[in-house]
């Protein structure tokens, strides 16, 4: 039995009214979070949990199987349980780069240009509301954290914003202080849309993940602070490294929802409002 639970377990209250394999996962999830087990090493199997904790495989498994589905977990047909590797976790609502995200929370960054020339895209021109035939800029990066991949990034700038930006590379690899700092570009605010996806082929094979497991897509619409759009970008983040948080705050004067959720009715289209809870 591994001494990481066999020295020091924390006993389970059986007289307490909450159910034993909530408070299994409570105490695994307690240990995880402070970093008792390695992300290299296997996690403990259901028999050491349940030598040592002293309760019934059904009680280990659901445990266990809640730990997975919080994200904390993974398991390995035929290998075991493992703790899964820790989060890039991103506050909504700062407009802030993924370069600035990473370097806030201390973690190795590394940057793989994969693409960097100027195009012309009708369809991004669309989206930022500018002329179909206007030239951009675009960036295609993969951005890993140490050497595990955790997003693949394409974004698209107006060419006549930073007219040689290509030429002259990125400052810190960083897009928005090359173009706040060399550029004097005033960043405003910026739109943005997640949801969960399944991965494809070519994302599933850069971001070393099985092609279909589930990624998070971010679409974001950045503008200057007159009000003009000046950058737009797309991301695929893998779902197991990558977390985002929202703070809110509920007014009495008024209550607005700003996402919606959509298809729960038998024709797919409707979305949940203020007027339907």
């Amino acid at each position: 039995m591994t001494s990481l639970i066999a020295r020091g377990t924390e006993e389970l209250n059986r007289e307490s009214p909450i159910p034993l394999y909530y408070q299994l996962k409570g105490i695994l999830r307690s240990s995880i979070t402070v970093g008792k087990f390695d992300t290299t090493g296997l996690f403990p199997s259901e028999r050491e949990l349940i030598e040592s904790y002293r309760v019934s495989r059904m009680t280990v498994r659901r445990a266990l199987s809640e730990l997975v589905n919080e994200g904390l977990l993974v398991r390995e047909q035929g290998r075991g349980s493992f703790v899964v590797q820790h989060r890039v976790q991103e506050q909504l609502g700062h407009l802030l780069s993924f370069t600035e995200i990473v370097r806030e929370q201390s973690s190795p960054l590394e940057s793989r240009v994969l693409d960097f020339q100027v195009v012309a895209d009708s369809e991004v021109a669309k989206k930022m509301g500018i002329r179909v035939e206007e030239e951009l800029v675009r960036l295609h990066r993969l951005r890993l954290i140490g050497d595990d991949p955790l997003v693949l990034q394409t974004t698209y700038v107006r060419h006549s914003l930073c007219p040689d930006i290509v030429q002259r590379g990125l400052r810190d690899d960083s897009l928005y202080k090359t173009l706040e700092d060399d550029y004097g570009l005033l960043l405003g605010e910026a739109t943005g849309t997640v949801e969960a996806i399944p991965s494809n082929d070519h994302e599933a094979s850069l971001l070393n993940i099985t092609e279909g497991a589930p990624i998070l897509f971010f679409e974001q619409l950045t503008y200057l602070q007159d009000g003009s759009p000046a950058e737009y970008s797309r991301s695929s983040y893998r779902g197991d490294r990558y977390r985002f948080t929202i703070k809110l705050a509920r007014s009495k004067n008024s209550v607005q929802l700003g996402s919606g959720l959509r298809g729960y009715g038998k024709g797919g289209d409707e979305k949940l409002s203020a007027d339907s809870l």
